[in-house]
């Protein structure tokens, strides 16, 4: 199969996934992978980022391109600059959220795809705030929703 080229900020369809205080742009879909990964970038705006969640069934990777970003992870709490990375595993809890005061970009990649996709398609398009992004992931099967970090 061949991958399309996505620019920095483009989405791989050419929307516009509004969430709070970012937006996601689909890099590679669950469909181009064969269910093996789904990637996006998730840019923001200012500082803040998504309440606690938990995807219970895919491992995560974060590389971070611009900007300053602090991550919970389970009981670990560190900071990822431009070029670091993380990852976690689906029985540790994610949370993070931009530092930087003209915001930043993050690559986040899910294996596998699973409903990711679906689910980022459902939130984005109520262009969801951490309040009803809280909603959303506690319908969703991803785990209990809890506040986000303070920043």
């Amino acid at each position: 199969m061949r991958y399309p080229r996505v620019g920095s900020g483009e989405d791989r369809f050419g929307e516009r996934r509004g969430l709070g205080v970012s937006t996601l742009q689909f890099k590679l879909t669950a469909s181009e992978t064969g269910d093996a990964l789904f990637v996006i970038e998730n840019s923001f705006t200012r500082k803040g980022g998504p309440p606690r969640h938990l995807h219970q069934e895919q491992d995560e990777f974060f590389y971070v391109v611009q900007g300053s970003f602090a991550f919970e992870i389970g009981d670990q709490r560190f900071r990822l600059e431009p070029g670091d990375s993380g990852a976690r595993s689906p029985t540790r809890a994610p949370c993070l959220a931009c530092t930087s005061e003209t915001g930043g970009r993050i690559l986040i990649a899910f294996a596998p795809a699973g409903r990711m996709e679906a689910f980022f398609r459902e939130v984005t398009r109520a262009d969801a705030d951490a309040a009803a992004g809280s909603r959303l992931v506690a319908g969703a099967r991803h785990g209990t929703a809890r506040p986000p970090l303070q920043v």
